[in-house]
Order: structure tokens, then sequence, then C-alpha cells
């Protein structure tokens, strides 16, 4: 038996890891399970079972799932680019990790600031522009402000304009579409969604490049943001401002972003890839608008509407996800 147990120790040595502790084995087979390695991710988790012979029902699961689940194809870890009809849209990288979600100088519903860890996921480099939602879902700007209200204003009419006048049910319809007509394009295992508040928060904030500011990109909100004090009472082309750290524009000002939360309270404890509640009466909004001053373009700050609320001052941000 201490025969076995030499060779199986001196077999994982081979692989790079630092200290030789049971659960350093087991966190680098879920390393390795999470980049599709499964042949080194089997040979931690038996260094491991070396002082855990009962083993890991989670991590055992996985490895024996791991050869059918492997992508395809590279999912490389880099931006991704997409063509639909005539219209190319980025998808920038943003690599997972621990950031404080919220603000305890902010409005009630910011509090308390927890630590939150969120993987790895891809965020649209825009909003959701007008020609990509014509492409996809065949209306126009016009045509959807006149199913909300005939009467109100458009916000700035163009290809490269963020698309407004969207309720939370055509948003995700826009993503259920948008899957179909792409699935040969996506990564394996990946699908268009909206992200989660967690998602949007940390890519606002730059995400493991962040530089803590206020709002995304900069404490001076001028430099990236079309709000009330400069819009001029009207959205402004997609990527007219500064990006923030990842490359991703418009996070703050311009139009509100729809999030798959359903609105809840924030708890104190620490968590992992969050959800929000399973049920709920109003959705998560983000990032401010062209009608918001500083105070509502910080990247903490949260809007509630009901899911069915339309507006010219309401539109969303695609994530790639693999949920």
């Amino acid at each position: 038996m201490k025969l076995i147990k030499i060779i199986v120790v001196l077999g994982v040595l081979l692989l790079p890891v630092p200290t030789l502790y049971a659960q350093d084995f087991l966190q680098k087979a879920k390393n390795y399970l999470d980049a599709g390695e499964c042949e080194k991710a089997q040979k931690a988790y038996e260094a491991y079972k070396v002082e855990h012979p009962y083993g890991n029902d989670e991590v055992a699961r996985r490895i024996a799932e791991c050869g059918k689940t492997t992508p395809a194809r590279d999912n490389s870890k880099t931006d991704q680019t997409f063509n639909v009809g005539d219209v190319t849209f980025k998808m920038v990288f943003v690599e997972g990790g621990t950031f404080q979600m919220g603000s305890d100088s902010g409005d009630d519903d910011e509090r308390p600031v927890h630590n939150v860890t969120v993987s790895d996921f891809y965020m649209g480099e825009f909003e959701v522009t007008q020609a990509l939602w014509q492409e996809v879902m065949g209306t126009t700007v016009y045509q959807q402000r006149d199913k909300a209200d005939p009467s109100w204003s458009m916000r700035g009419v163009g290809v490269d304009y963020p698309m407004y006048f969207v309720n939370y049910a055509e948003a995700e319809e826009f993503c259920g579409r948008l899957n179909q007509r792409l699935r040969s394009q996506l990564p394996a295992g990946y699908s268009f969604a909206l992200p989660t508040e967690a998602e949007w928060e940390y890519a606002a904030r730059g995400g493991n490049k962040t530089n803590t500011y206020t709002y995304s990109g900069s404490n001076y909100l001028s430099d990236v943001a079309w709000c009330a004090d400069n819009s001029n009472s009207t959205t402004h082309a997609a990527g007219s401002k500064r990006a923030n750290e990842l490359g991703l524009y418009d996070m703050s000002g311009n139009v509100w972003e729809w999030c798959s939360d359903w609105s809840g309270s924030y708890s104190s404890s620490s968590q992992t890839d969050p959800r929000g509640p399973s049920s709920g009466s109003a959705r998560v909004l983000r990032g401010g608008s062209w009608s918001n001053d500083a105070t509502g373009c910080r990247v903490a700050n949260r809007g509630r509407p009901s899911p069915s609320y339309c507006s010219d001052y309401i539109g969303f941000r695609l994530a790639l996800v693999h949920r």
C-alpha cells in the first residue's frame, strides 16, 4: 500500500504545484477541470485521495464527465468577435476574480459592501446598438417607441447608437434569438445572456485591472459618460467616450442596462457567482443614463423598475457566459 502511495505522489510531482498538501491538489484538480485538462486533473485528484481516500463527489463527477465536455473549439481566453448579417460586434474577455460589491457611501440598497467572486465571462464592448437590434429583432428604434408610446421623443438615432425603448422580456428575447443565429460561432458551452448584477459591476469596475474608480473608468464622469451635464438630453454613438480598464465603453451613462437579477437586498456574506433572488417584482438596472447626474452614474448605483418598464433611457449590454 505504501508503494502505491509513493508511485501516485511521484507521478504528480510532474505537475506545476508549489506545495504538496491535499487541499492544494484538490484545488489544482478543479483548476485543470476548468481549463479542460482532464489528465492533469485526474493526477491531481489521485494525489488528493492519498490523504482523503473517500474523495470529493463534485470533483469525481466532473472528472468522469471531463472527456465528454472538453470544448470542441479552443476558447483561448481572448476577445471574441461575432458577425450577424452585416453587423460585427466584439465581446471582451473578463478574467474572473474577487471584488468588493456595493458601496457604504451610496444609497441604502448598495449596503453592505461584501466580497463576491465571479468566474470568467465575456462582456459586450458596447451596449447593444440599434444596428444589431434591428438585424436580430427586425424592428427599428422608431417602431419600438411607437409600441411604447408614439408621443415620446426620440433620444438619438443611428446604427452606432445604443438601442433603447426595450423592456426586460424583449432584451431576454434578443439573447435567445441571437444564440440561435450564432450557435455555430459560439465557444462550446457558452451562450449570450444578460449579465448578472455581479458580473456587470465587476466588469464596470475594471475586473482584476481595476483602479477603484467611482465611475466606470474614471473618477471624472465627463471623461467616460454621457450624462445629464453633457448629453444635451440624448444618447450618443457607442464608444465616443473613453473606455474603462477592460476596454468597455459607456458602462456609466448613455443608457441604463438591464441585468438578469431580480432586485433584492445585499447580504454581508461572501458569494460566488450570485444570481440574485429566485423571484421578485423588479429587475435590476445598472449604469445610469444620459438623463442622470453623477450620483446615478456611479458603478455601485442600482435601478429597480418593473421588468415590463420601457423608456427612452433604458437599453442593455450582452454577456457571453458559461452557466
